[in-house]
C-alpha cells in the first residue's frame, strides 16, 4: 500500500484534506456540519487530536493537525472516518432532507466495487496529508484553508465563514477550539 499522502510519521503536523466521495455537497445542512464539528471536538477530547487551523466545505473539509497522547493520526482519522459516515447516514434518515433518496442511493452505488460488505461509503478512500516541514509551510496551508470560502464567494472574509479557525485566529466566536499558531 502507498505512503503517499498517508499521516504515518507519529510526532509530525500535517495538513489533511478529507473528502466526500463524488465530492457530494452533504454538508449544506447545519445538523451535518455539526455532525462533523462534533466529532472533530470528540476526538480532540479523546483521541489526542491537536488542531491548528479547520476548514469545514459542502464537500470537503481540510486540518493542519497531529496526534499526540501516543495516538496514531492515520487511526484518529480512520475512526472520524468510520464514525461520522454513520452519524451522516442516520442524519440523513432521521431528518428532514429534500435529497434523501439521491443521497443515499449515491452513497449506495459507492460500495458496488468494494470488496468487504458495505451498504453506504460517504468518504473517499484515504485522504490526503502532507507532512508540515517549515513555518512558510504552515503559513501557506493556514492562509490556504482559511481562503477556501473565499475563494468560493460564500463569504468576502475569511472570519465571516462560521465553520472556520479563520474565527479562532480573529479572536471570534467559533464552534471548535483550535491551538493557535503564533506565526503570523
Amino acid at each position: 500500500m502507498s505512503t503517499k499522502y498517508k499521516a504515518i510519521n507519529t510526532e509530525e503536523a500535517y495538513f489533511i484534506t478529507i473528502t466526500t466521495v463524488g465530492w457530494i455537497d452533504v454538508f449544506t445542512r447545519l445538523n451535518q456540519k455539526y455532525n462533523i464539528i462534533n466529532a472533530l471536538e470528540y476526538c480532540q477530547k479523546h483521541k489526542g487530536l491537536e488542531i491548528y487551523a479547520y476548514c469545514l466545505m459542502s464537500s470537503h473539509i481540510h486540518l493542519l493537525c497531529k496526534a499526540t497522547n501516543g495516538f496514531v493520526l492515520s487511526d484518529v482519522i480512520r475512526d472520524f472516518k468510520k464514525f461520522t459516515s454513520k452519524k451522516i447516514i442516520n442524519t440523513i434518515l432521521e431528518n428532514p432532507e429534500s435529497r434523501r433518496e439521491w443521497l443515499l442511493a449515491y452513497f449506495q452505488k459507492a460500495c458496488e466495487h468494494l470488496k468487504r460488505e458495505q451498504k453506504f461509503k460517504i468518504w473517499q478512500d484515504g485522504y490526503h496529508a502532507e507532512i508540515v516541514t517549515t513555518n512558510w509551510f504552515i503559513l501557506q496551508k493556514i492562509n490556504y484553508i482559511h481562503q477556501n470560502p473565499v475563494l468560493e464567494k460564500i463569504v468576502t472574509l475569511p472570519e465571516d465563514y462560521y465553520f472556520s479557525s479563520a474565527r479562532n485566529y480573529a479572536d471570534l466566536e467559533n464552534e471548535l477550539e483550535v491551538i493557535l499558531l503564533d506565526l503570523f
